[in-house]
């Protein structure tokens, strides 16, 4: 019988960063799946525009201040997001805790614009099949918002505690900061679809 081969792991760390953290691989997945629900929100909207003989339904195209202001206040928040993740990643306490703050702030800003975002379509959600849409993908991405925001102030509590100088929080904190890109990201063709298909 041959001896088994034993390594030593003792030097490995508790825990990894990006790839090597099974939380970026769940993150991952998580924006897949959540990916196709705004994929197929964006397909219903389409199906439904080339089944109606005129676009938008019985309303008038979507006001564009609100939509649009939203869309820049989430391109802007991506700036600070990007020194978050690297803040993370070179597990700077003093830092991210800055810019958890930042980026909890950019997450209420949208939530505000979003309340005047709903009236500047034009149409209640029960009017027709175009209010219906409109609705379901203005509420499919607040709740996006809301969950990262959710996830941002827990994540912003834990690092002014002593749980904060945790090498598997910064890890927490670069996911979190991966998934936000994704809230925003997933906006900008739901943006075009709402404002500028219904003035082709």
């Amino acid at each position: 019988m041959k001896p088994g081969v034993v390594l030593d792991v003792t030097e490995l760390p508790a825990h990894g960063l990006g790839t090597a953290s099974l939380s970026w691989w769940g993150t991952l997945a998580f924006m897949l799946i959540e990916g196709t629900g705004f994929v197929l929100s964006i397909v219903i909207y389409l199906y439904l525009m080339s089944l109606a003989p005129r676009w938008p339904l019985d309303a008038a195209p979507p006001d564009l201040l609100a939509g649009t202001t939203l869309t820049v206040v989430l391109l802007v928040s991506l700036i600070p997001n990007v020194f978050v993740t690297r803040w993370a990643r070179s597990q700077d306490l003093r830092k991210v805790r800055i810019g958890l703050i930042v980026m909890s702030l950019f997450g209420v800003l949208p939530l505000i614009l979003r309340v005047f975002e709903f009236p500047a379509m034009h149409i209640k959600w029960d009017q027709n099949a175009y209010g219906s849409i409109v609705w379901v993908m203005l509420g499919l991405h607040t709740t996006h918002i809301l969950t990262d925001l959710g996830e941002t102030v827990v994540l912003t509590s834990l690092m002014f505690t002593r749980h904060g100088d945790n090498a598997r929080r910064f890890g927490d904190v670069a996911d979190n900061a991966m998934y936000w890109n994704f809230v925003v990201l997933t906006w900008l063709p739901m943006y075009v679809c709402l404002y500028w298909v219904p003035r082709l």
